[in-house]
């Protein structure tokens, strides 16, 4: 009996451990879905390149409401996905309660620092990328006057439209560059329509390229800029293709590399912090043939030279939510 306990304990075991090395991975994406063609979008194509390259399959939820947040992160959780990942910082709290419960599950979190031992949290400078396309902005601006035009008036879209102004001026001392955000709440990630009011309104004020870190409002915005006959530059996602010969570029942050790599690693994710910046291809400005013709050489020559100071640290960024303020412009 003794030697049949012994057995049936370690067939037991080799099972749990088998579970365990097999677990299926999940996603949650934040509000405005995964076809947001922005920052969702980019999440969701990490996680469709690792199950194309591996077989593998996962678990996903798209968020409704705010409300819905810590249910979905402890459905998974208790459904045994392991690793999961989640996109934006407001799954912070809620990360920070629901991740204790679960000790034996690893998290990751984007564009969020969640101090647990078993949560990864991804970062970005988004800041050096936004440097990139000011740059681009100003130098492709006729009437030197730029835009920008952010989602939730929070610290960290702050950081991409002050990363944005300093590269601008860069570039240009003498333009003007004027900051609009969309809401205050989390639905100025999805409502294109203000979008592309805003950038309407921007135009009538000399701004002839728009950069819109907006997530899905941004698509109204680069509908609006291609409507009045204006530049516009996307975000997150390459979104050059949207509109050809309308978009100058797009601040790619590559969300898509960090969750490919949270899910590759399984359950043998490292945690901690993950800083992604220009020095290690976390973000980039993108090049196609949707906006070769708009990019001359010499433009690109010189935001390539800018890129490569930043990333040797002779150039240093400066970082908005490292003291909230902007010396390039005010919000």
């Amino acid at each position: 009996m003794t030697m049949m306990k012994q057995l049936l304990g370690a067939a037991a075991a080799l099972a749990l451990t088998a579970g365990i090395a097999s677990a299926e991975p999940a996603i949650i994406f934040d509000l405005g879905g995964k076809f947001d063609k922005s920052f969702n979008e980019a999440a969701f194509n990490g996680a469709e390149k690792w199950a194309k390259e591996t077989g593998g399959t996962y678990k996903q939820l798209e968020m409704q409401n705010e409300a819905q947040r810590e249910q979905a992160l402890r459905r998974l959780a208790e459904a045994g996905a392991n690793p999961v990942v989640m996109t934006g910082f407001a799954f912070g709290d809620v990360l920070n309660t629901v991740a204790p419960d679960f000790p034996n599950t690893k998290f990751a979190i984007i564009d969020m620092v969640v101090d647990q031992p078993n949560v990864k949290s991804v970062v970005f400078n988004e800041h050096e990328g936004s440097y990139l396309v000011g740059m681009m902005a100003a130098l492709a601006s006729k009437t030197g006057t730029v835009g920008f035009i952010g989602g939730m008036d929070i610290p960290l879209i702050r950081k991409f439209g002050c990363g944005y102004a300093q590269g601008v001026v860069a570039a240009n001392p003498n333009a003007k560059v004027i900051l609009n955000m969309t809401g205050t709440t989390p639905a100025a990630w999805n409502d294109p329509v203000k979008g592309a009011e805003l950038a309407k309104g921007q135009k009538s004020q000399g701004a002839d390229v728009i950069y819109a870190a907006a997530g899905g409002t941004g698509v109204g915005v680069l509908q609006a800029a291609a409507d009045e006959g204006i530049l516009s530059i996307g975000v997150d996602s390459n979104q050059n293709y949207m509109h050809p010969g309308k978009v100058l570029t797009s601040m790619v942050k590559r969300v898509d590399n960090s969750v490919y790599a949270a899910f590759k690693e399984g359950t043998e994710m490292t945690t901690g912090i993950n800083v992604m910046g220009l020095a290690n291809d976390g973000v980039a400005y993108a090049m196609d043939e949707n906006n070769a013709a708009l990019v001359t050489p010499e433009m690109q020559a010189a935001v390539d030279a800018a890129a490569e100071k930043i990333k040797s640290g002779e150039l240093v960024v400066h970082d908005y939510m490292s003291d909230n303020t902007c010396p390039a412009a005010s919000f």
